[in-house]
Formats: C-alpha cells, structure tokens, sequence
C-alpha cells in the first residue's frame, strides 16, 4: 500500500493525475485520448496502479466539470499535485451497484452544512484519499435518480470514516473500502452542482471512466499475450517451439486481432469525448469489447503456459486475477449490452 502511494505521488509530480484538466488548475490538459494510451501503458505494468491512477482523474475532472471556480481553485491543484495522494468516487452501495439510482444514503440541509447519512461500498482507493465525491439522496419524494446531489467530502470531516479493506481476487494494491457517515456534516459550498443534479453528474463521468477501465484492461490483455507470445517461441515441444503450432498460432492472432479492435474502439470514444461530441455509445462498445477481449487473452494466454502459467513464477496468474474485475465494475458487461442497446434504439 505504501509503495503505491509513494508511486500515485511520483505519477502526480508526472502531470498524470490531471490528465483532462485545464493546466490553470494544475492539470495538463491533455484530453482523453491521452488519458487513454496512458491508461493503457500503466494497465500493461500494474493495474492496481492504473485503476488509482483512472480514479484520481476521474475525481479531478467531475470537479473541472461541474465545480464552481472555489471549489477548482480549492481542491484541483491539490489532487494533481499529489499533495492529496489520490481521489475516491463514493457511489456504490449495497442495494445500489448496476442501478445507482436506488441508493439510500441520505444529507440533510442544517444551517450552513449538509448532513450525510449512510453507507458506501467497494469505494476504491479510499485508504489513502484525501477527498472523495460522494453521492445522497437530497429528495426522497422525487422520482427516482432526481432527488440526488453530489458532494465534496475531505478525509477529515467529523462524521465520516472509512471502513476494511475488501479482500479481493486481484488488484491487490488497490484498496477498495467501505465509508461510513453518521451525521456527517459538509460544508453548503462543497454541494457540486446544484441540488437534485447529482444523478446527471455521476452518468456523464462514468462514461469517460469506461474508456480509462476500457484502456487499463487492453493493457493487461497486451502485456499477457506480449509475454505468451514470447514463450510460444521459446518453449519446445514435439521437437519445436510451441509457436510452430496452429493451435497457438490460432489463440495469438484472434486475441492480438481482438485487442487491436478494441484499441480502435476506445481511441474513437475518448476521440469523441475531446471534441465535446456524445459518446456514451462509443464508450460502453469500447469498454465492452476491451475487457471481454482482455478477459480472453489472458485466459489464452495463461493456456499457452501450460502449468506454468498457474504459478506465482510467471506474471500470467496475476493478470489473469487482475483483469477479471474489469467486465464487473465501472458498470458490468450486461449494463454495457443495455446502454448500447438503448442508444441504438433510441
């Protein structure tokens, strides 16, 4: 945990903590389809590191987005600094993952502050940030996804706690905790947005975090054929590398082909996303086709070691743990299947 802070702080002092934030911020303005093939270098060394990474911009760029100029002024130089080691997108919670319109967390207005009240799950990296988004139901009588708003939680806020540490299959790096707040109290100027707009602010930043899971699972995907690939000609059976064989000659070319295809597809979405254009559709296909394709990859890729592949020897094992999250979170395969049905539909 403490080597990749020390790593969030290095990628920070880097510029890769704003990526798509206004260098007047402390950004560097990049765009998307930089943030993109960053993503995709990182998830291809660490994805616990990538996945840190993706969410700290995702938290830097909902404020860039949506924030008021205090609040920029307050909280961007900051989070792209590494003065704050790393951001968190306190959305989920029991009853509210694929549908995060059903969530029960409740603020309160009282004088000057807001009072939260309730509980987060799977938050990553919320073991060592310092400021969190974090989403409430402000109108309980309002239709369903209207009453929300969303808001700007530092680590020290009276009320508010984080909680264990999920023992998880892969990222082992990256925490993914639980928050607690009980009588929470949030100061009326950290309301980002306005009342009741929370729900429009969390769907029009999960689209951009499809590309960056997109690209941190090409990554993986890349770096898991890389290294099968480079085995495949090594490694001698009947007399001849493995390489040789259709069968393995098959397995690379589908997956490279897959990956490449999937490469396209992000590259377009976060195209899009730079020119102010929709592409909600774009970025569900690309996370879509990027994390199923990557999920294949490194399962072949692990087939092509044959036992070794099973062992802790060999890097296959941990990006086979790590990259099987990717078609779950930032909205799971099947969420991805109904958006791009409902855009085609539309």
């Amino acid at each position: 945990m403490e080597k990749l802070k020390s790593i969030a702080k290095q990628l920070a002092e880097l510029g890769f903590m704003g990526l798509n934030v206004d260098p007047d911020y402390g950004g560097t303005g990049a765009g998307a389809v930089a943030f993109c093939l960053v993503m995709t270098e990182l998830g291809r060394g660490c994805a616990s590191t990538a996945v840190t990474t993706a969410v700290t911009n995702m938290v830097a760029e909902v404020i860039h987005a949506f924030g008021n100029e205090q609040q920029k002024e307050k909280y961007l130089l900051p989070l792209c600094s590494g003065e704050f080691v790393a951001g968190s997108f306190g959305l989920t919670e029991t009853g509210a993952g694929s549908d995060p319109a059903a969530m029960r967390m409740s603020a309160v207005p009282e004088g000057d502050h807001w009072v939260l009240n309730g509980h987060k799950i799977f938050i990553t990296s919320a073991e060592f940030a310092d400021l969190f988004v974090v989403w409430a139901v402000t109108d309980k009588d309002a239709p369903k996804g209207k009453g929300i708003s969303a808001f700007l939680v530092e680590r020290s806020f009276p009320g508010f706690w984080v909680g264990k540490d999920e023992k998880k299959l892969g990222q082992l790096a990256s925490p993914a905790n639980d928050l607690y707040f009980q009588d929470c109290r949030v100061p009326s100027e950290n309301l980002l947005g306005g009342v009741n707009d929370g729900f429009r602010i969390a769907v029009s930043e999960l689209s951009g975090g499809r590309i960056s899971i997109g690209s941190m699972a090409l990554g993986i995907g890349l770096a898991a054929m890389d290294f099968a690939t480079d085995y495949a000609k090594e490694r001698v059976q009947f007399d001849v590398p493995i390489a040789s064989h259709q069968s393995t000659q098959w397995m690379i070319a589908d997956n490279y082909t897959r990956l490449e295809a999937a490469r396209l597809l992000l590259l377009r979405a976060a195209f899009l996303k730079d020119q102010k254009k929709h592409f909600t559709k774009e970025a569900s296909m690309a996370k879509l086709l990027a994390t199923e394709a990557a999920n294949k990859a490194c399962y072949d890729a692990m087939q092509i070691l044959g036992g070794y592949g099973y062992t802790q020897e060999f890097p296959l094992e941990r990006h086979y743990r790590d990259v099987r999250v990717t078609t779950i979170y930032e909205g799971t395969s099947e969420i991805q299947r109904l958006i791009i049905a409902r855009e085609l539909l539309r």
